[in-house]
């Protein structure tokens, strides 16, 4: 284990987190906010430990998976517990834990609350809740290999361990320059957001906060009533950008590239939009009768499909009232997820493809042994080494699942609850059902029950193995 290498890298990490939070103290300026304060000292604070800490330059620049595993793992913790300070110690959260939870949410692009009431928190802590999705939706590493060089030509590896989906392939031959080039598109999407919502009346304000939840697929809004109590007309924007920041950004770079007929062929994308298709149709006729028109029952259906395939958690209405058919669609969402290589969480359309592809391929087996059969993605065989791995990440997600659904339950809370509680964490989506549904919170959960959930939301957003590593004595010893 290449131990200066990641004390070089988590030092460069508290360096940026100084220069997040330094966002906050500008909101706190604008509306004149005491609460900034406490951003400021925090950003100080991080600022003078990265840079000291970095002075000493790190023995070798040489790291490998493992260094790339724990360097990113240990950099999400850093944030989360560093971006928790500032929420607790401007007074509006009554303890550590909350704010933890609700930072390690946003990162995270969870966007699980313990709040009751989101209205009541100063604007800066709402910049900072909305802003936590937007620097956790592509990577804080990935922004860091966009701007700085770090360890040589080493980086796949931090890009490895913190990019979504069962394969992370390079846009270009440079790993930097595709970090680039994910965020130039990732700006790119979200200044025209923010454009469009300010032109539906949104205030500046809130289409930022709105827009960083999107383009993070995170979920944390400004009003109680989540995106309920805004125009129609701003919800359809919302819905269309969900979906496209559910979309593969491999996509987006074809059609930058000008290879535009690539893009449309993109398998992955065409399942994903399939599925929210039919997932759509199939609520709208059931909600049909809860709304005065087709096209009312439409919209809430597009909506909430986009924001739960997605990832992102936002709502119009309290789905949790639907009939128990759409509830169940919609719970098959959050499993399903959206594309790798997008900033949505979820077990991936990718990864879904390739398992029912997977038992189409042994069925074919069991009737006709002596044909050789090979799962194919985009026209190209999928190795083995790949079939393996998704594989061994099912069966720790199951694992995890149960194990987290186990502990959350010693809550002595309904199944339900705790059933969509891990499965809203572990997916990163946000809202469940029943107590943690769209109009409540998850204060319900004591505080053991939220590090579970906590380690949930972390676990699902490095995909597992990343996080699991940290567990593992032979891990830290040195090679």
């Amino acid at each position: 284990m290449n131990y200066s290498i990641i004390r070089y890298i988590l030092c460069r990490v508290l360096e940026f987190q100084a220069l997040f939070l330094a966002l906050p103290c500008v909101a706190a300026l604008i509306y004149g906010e005491r609460e900034g304060f406490a951003y400021l000292v925090v950003a100080v604070s991080c600022l003078l430990v990265g840079a000291l800490g970095k002075l000493r330059k790190p023995k070798s620049s040489v790291f490998y998976a493992r260094e790339g595993f724990v360097a990113v793992s240990l950099s999400w913790i850093l944030l989360s517990v560093t971006g928790a300070l500032p929420l607790f110690l401007s007074g509006e959260f009554s303890s550590y834990t909350d704010a933890l939870f609700e930072t390690i949410s946003g990162l995270t692009t969870t966007g699980a609350s313990i709040l009751a009431d989101v209205e009541a928190l100063s604007k800066c802590n709402l910049f900072w809740r909305s802003f936590t999705h937007w620097i956790g939706g592509m990577g804080v590493l990935v922004l860091i290999l966009a701007i700085l060089p770090l360890a040589g030509g080493y980086n796949m590896h931090l890009m490895r361990a913190e990019s979504p989906g069962p394969t992370v392939g390079k846009l270009v031959p440079r790993v930097r320059h595709t970090a680039r080039i994910l965020y130039e598109m990732y700006i790119f999407l979200t200044v025209i957001q923010i454009i469009l919502l300010l032109l539906t009346g949104m205030s500046p304000f809130e289409a930022m906060t709105i827009s960083f939840g999107t383009a993070g697929t995170g979920g944390f809004g400004v009003l109680n009533s989540s995106i309920g109590s805004y125009a129609v007309a701003s919800q359809v924007v919302i819905t269309i950008f969900m979906i496209l920041f559910g979309v593969n950004f491999n996509v987006y770079y074809l059609i930058r590239a000008r290879k535009p007929m690539q893009a449309f062929k993109h398998e992955e994308m065409r399942y994903y939009l399939g599925i929210i298709l039919a997932a759509v149709l199939l609520i709208t006729i059931n909600i049909r009768g809860s709304f005065q028109s087709l096209f009312e029952a439409f919209h809430h259906a597009a909506f909430q499909v986009a924001s739960i395939i997605t990832t992102t958690g936002f709502s119009t209405v309290d789905f949790n009232m639907w009939p128990e058919f759409s509830k169940a669609i919609l719970v098959a969402l959050m499993f399903v997820g959206a594309c790798a290589g997008s900033t949505g969480g979820g077990i991936k359309v990718s990864r879904v493809m390739i398992m029912l592809k997977m038992v189409k391929n042994e069925l074919s087996h069991l009737i006709h042994p002596k044909r050789v059969r090979q799962v194919t993605i985009e026209s190209r065989v999928v190795n083995k080494e790949i079939l393996r791995s998704i594989s061994v990440f099912f069966i720790a997600y199951i694992v995890i699942f149960a194990a987290s659904t186990l502990l959350v339950s010693l809550d002595n809370l309904d199944f339900t609850t705790n059933f969509t509680a891990v499965a809203a964490t572990l997916n990163n989506i946000g809202p469940g059902l029943n107590e943690v549904g769209p109009a409540a919170n998850f204060s319900v959960y004591c505080q053991p029950a939220k590090f579970v959930l906590m380690f949930d939301m972390l676990a699902g957003r490095l995909e597992l193995f990343p996080l699991l590593l940290l567990f593992s004595p032979s891990t830290w010893k040195r090679s």
